[in-house]
């Protein structure tokens, strides 16, 4: 059962779904549940595992649930005393003839980024060099094979040296989930429009918001003429405006970034806001 539970979990996060994890680690008296039992929920509310089942799982499914909320990483113990005349430092009674104590560790985990770099030119390049020390993720698709090589991208999850047609043959909503941002930097300005196209014709057919839960938040280098551009031609093609205003464009914090080294510092300050939910316009940001 642990292997599944902590399979699962690691699966979870690999598909950019956050997951709290609930593990039995004390127990005293007559319990449901031995310790190391494991519990597992992730952010659609499904779980698999269990701490013993009962009325104390429901306790910690519903808490499961409220973790779920949260968009920071937090963890916490709780001790149950299993007899709703229950006393004690901080044991809450439960409704149980069992009697004795259990106490259980929960975590809420919330995926790394795992950016999909379309377009494996110079600023990709940069972005790819900054992410190994954040323990962020990436992936790069390219028409040119040379620009989507392992020599150039060492730590590239998933490379693909395809035309933009082949790689999104084959992708869903589903699949396109694994990735928590898809940033537009090709070279060639109609391959990044059709990329974009493809995209956003995914996110509407199933209703589905670019905000990084459950479908990727989208980001295309460039001016906002050349976004005007685009969004007129996504307009001809069928897209909403309500999708196409919450793709970025320019990508990357106002730091006057001018290199590819440092509009990789932009973006990435950029996506930690928006993967940390910060306002960094707030005047009060630096002290959340």
């Amino acid at each position: 059962m642990t292997a599944r539970v902590l399979g699962w979990v690691l699966e979870q996060l690999q598909h950019n779904s956050s997951v709290v994890l609930a593990t039995v680690v004390a127990t005293k008296g007559s319990v449901p549940g031995k310790s190391g039992a494991r519990l597992a929920m992730r952010k659609d509310n499904s779980w698999v595992g269990t701490v013993g089942g009962a009325g104390l799982e429901k306790r910690i499914l519903n808490r499961c649930e409220e973790l779920l909320t949260q968009s920071t990483t937090t963890s916490e113990v709780i001790t149950f005393g299993l007899n709703k005349g229950a006393k004690g430092y901080e044991v809450q009674p439960l409704d149980s003839l069992c009697g004795g104590q259990v106490t259980i560790a929960m975590e809420l985990m919330i995926p790394m980024p795992h950016i999909l770099l379309m377009g494996g030119g110079h600023c990709s390049e940069a972005i790819s060099k900054l992410l190994p020390s954040t323990g962020w993720n990436y992936s790069v698709q390219d028409t040119r094979e040379e620009f989507a090589h392992s020599e150039l991208y060492p730590d590239a999850i998933e490379l693909h040296a395809k035309s933009v047609d082949d790689f999104f043959q084959n992708e869903t909503i589903e699949t396109l989930s694994r990735f928590s941002d898809i940033l537009l930097l090709g070279h060639d300005y109609q391959e990044d429009l059709d990329r974009l196209k493809m995209i956003l014709h995914i996110a509407q057919s199933n209703k589905s918001s670019l905000d990084g839960n459950g479908f990727p938040r989208v980001g295309a280098i460039g001016s906002r003429s050349k976004w005007q551009t685009f969004a007129s031609a996504c307009i001809e093609d069928g897209v909403k405006e309500t999708y196409l205003s919450d793709v970025r464009c320019p990508i990357g914090l106002n730091i006057g970034a001018d290199s590819p080294e440092e509009i990789a510092i932009a973006v990435l300050a950029e996506i930690l806001s928006l993967h940390k939910d910060v306002d960094v316009n707030s005047p009060t940001w630096r002290e959340k």
